[in-house]
């Protein structure tokens, strides 16, 4: 498996859980926190690059940081996004979990189990 590159920001209760779950499974990862450490603009467009539905999928359209936005983000250059983003990292879906080939954003258990090749182990024969 590729490194796994974890961004997150500590207090947000999806990230704690998905690092729990990735500590649970013995899965190392890199960790970086996205407000102290923002994602580069080549970081963001490998990001972007495994979107199944580009900039929808990692923006924090609930956040208040988006709802307070006086730019349409649907109307801006992909540089002017990663501009954006960049300067207001707040406006980014978290957590971010990559391996350079898939994406899972948020707590996703069974996106987890794909990204990270984790496979329950059988429990015996229950006859």
């Amino acid at each position: 498996m590729d490194e796994l590159k974890f961004y997150t920001y500590p207090s947000c209760t999806s990230c704690r859980r998905t690092k729990a779950w990735l500590k649970n499974q013995g899965v190392e990862f890199n960790e970086q926190h996205l407000f102290r450490e923002t994602p580069s603009a080549n970081e963001l467009k490998k990001i972007l690059s495994l979107t199944t539905h580009g900039i929808d999928e990692i923006l924090a359209k609930r956040s208040r940081e988006y709802k307070t936005l006086e730019v349409d983000v649907e109307n801006l250059s992909l540089s002017e996004f990663l501009d954006l983003v960049i300067d207001k990292p707040k406006l980014l879906r978290r957590p971010i979990l990559t391996n350079g080939k898939s994406l899972v954003i948020g707590y996703d258990p069974d996106g987890l189990k794909k990204i990270t090749d984790y496979r329950m182990e059988p429990v015996g024969n229950m006859s």
